[in-house]
């Protein structure tokens, strides 16, 4: 009984602090190569949507397929930015660009290759979206993805931007 009790106390620890973790520093690369560093996403103290997904991954897909369908109203109303993060290794590496655009995403999308900005967020299945607040402080995540799951995630983004 007393075990129990100590997990569920680390439980709500690690929770109340995963409130206040801040987005790590961490190098991946872009679409066409070049590194960036995870530290510099900002934008102008307006929320950040970071989607974590796959090209294997049909949920992770339906989720920015979802959002793709409103994205242009929800930065109008809110000037949210979405920043897609792929964790496909180096065998899908020349997959990604042309999905990307035959998809047509106006996100901005970034390939994690060797899943260092996965683990450093604790990251262990996708579709894995986090919403960061102006201070770039984790403020909401979400594992998974089920239909209607974009417009909770919109009333979190609204929230945000009052």
């Amino acid at each position: 009984m007393k075990r129990i009790l100590l997990i569920l106390i680390l439980n709500l620890f690690v929770i109340s602090c995963i409130s206040q973790e801040r987005i790590p520093s961490v190098n991946i690369k872009t679409l066409d190569g070049k590194t960036i560093n995870t530290a510099s996403f900002s934008n102008n103290g307006d929320p950040i949507i970071i989607s974590f997904w796959a090209l294997w991954c049909k949920n992770c897909i339906k989720e920015l397929e979802a959002i793709a369908e409103i994205y242009e109203d929800w930065q109008e109303d809110t000037n949210v930015k979405l920043i897609a993060i792929s964790i496909d290794d180096s065998r899908n590496t020349s997959k990604l660009k042309p999905f990307i655009n035959s998809k047509g995403w106006e996100y901005e999308i970034y390939h994690d290759p060797n899943s260092d900005f996965k683990r450093a967020l604790g990251i262990n299945s996708i579709p894995h979206t986090f919403l960061f607040n102006d201070k770039m402080e984790i403020v909401w995540d979400k594992i998974g993805y089920t239909d209607g799951h974009e417009l909770e995630l919109y009333e979190k983004v609204l929230e945000l931007s009052k």
